[in-house]
């Protein structure tokens, strides 16, 4: 049985490569072979949305703590993202 995502591929990658290079299918063959690429797709699959979920999750948290950051500078600096400390004339010109 296949646990890792690296097993798993690779049993797929092997029965992929048997399949293809057969030139009468292997009709004894044929019912295990698909029972252990079904078995090791579902491996891959999981690994593959938990991998996914685990980036969701750390990029949700980075965009959090950027956020906060950026919350926290502005506050010291006095002011909201969009306030202006120039004068918003709009013939003054900034140059």
């Amino acid at each position: 049985m296949t646990t890792t995502f690296k097993d798993a591929y690779n049993t797929l990658k092997n029965h992929a490569q048997t399949l293809r290079s057969q030139q009468e299918p292997n009709i004894d063959d044929l019912l295990r072979i698909v029972e252990e690429s079904v078995t090791a797709y579902k491996t891959c699959q999981l690994r593959i949305d938990a991998v996914e979920q685990a980036l969701q999750k750390a990029l949700s948290e980075t965009n959090l703590e950027h956020s906060s950051d950026s919350e926290q500078i502005n506050e010291k600096e006095g002011g909201s993202a969009n306030n202006n400390s120039f004068a918003e004339d709009e013939n003054d010109i900034p140059f």
